[in-house]
């Protein structure tokens, strides 16, 4: 009787750019987060030296109310002036002046749909992240931004 020896099945080492969430995402977007689950992007952003920045929005129903919920999730000054000029502002020339940047890596879940907060006001709050995009891009730094809708 003749006994064989069992095949060892090699796997191959997983590439480090598989590992990486963001390894084909442009560096600078407003995107939904889709596939993209917060854990790995806040983890891709420990891993890289980047900013995480988190804020759930869904039980904002206004402007000011979805505003005042960034501005805390994002640890704005209490002068933060809830309005969409404050928020391009805080997120750009402010951020620029504290000194050099690492990048950032946002979440915004759960905008709402609501008839204080329409869609032309999501989509005015987001061309405040995209206008943050081109401004971090003109920086070579790293701005993306993940967002979802209630």
């Amino acid at each position: 009787m003749r006994i064989e020896s069992p095949q060892v099945l090699m796997t191959p080492e997983p590439d480090m750019k598989d590992m990486n969430p963001l390894a084909n995402v442009p560096p600078n977007l407003v995107q939904s987060i889709r596939a993209h689950r917060v854990l790995d992007l806040q983890a891709e952003a420990a891993a890289s030296g980047q900013h995480f920045l988190y804020a759930y929005v869904g039980v904002a129903e206004t402007k000011t109310q979805v505003l005042a919920t960034i501005g805390r999730a994002f640890h704005f000054q209490r002068a933060f002036g809830k309005n969409f000029e404050a928020l391009r502002d805080c997120l750009t020339e402010l951020t620029w002046k504290a000194g050099p940047q690492p990048g950032f890596i946002i979440v915004l879940e759960q905008l709402p749909n609501a008839p204080q907060f329409d869609r032309e006001a999501r989509e005015t709050l987001l061309d405040v992240f995209r206008d943050a995009a081109d401004f971090w891009a003109e920086k070579k730094v790293a701005f993306r931004v993940f967002y979802s809708f209630q």
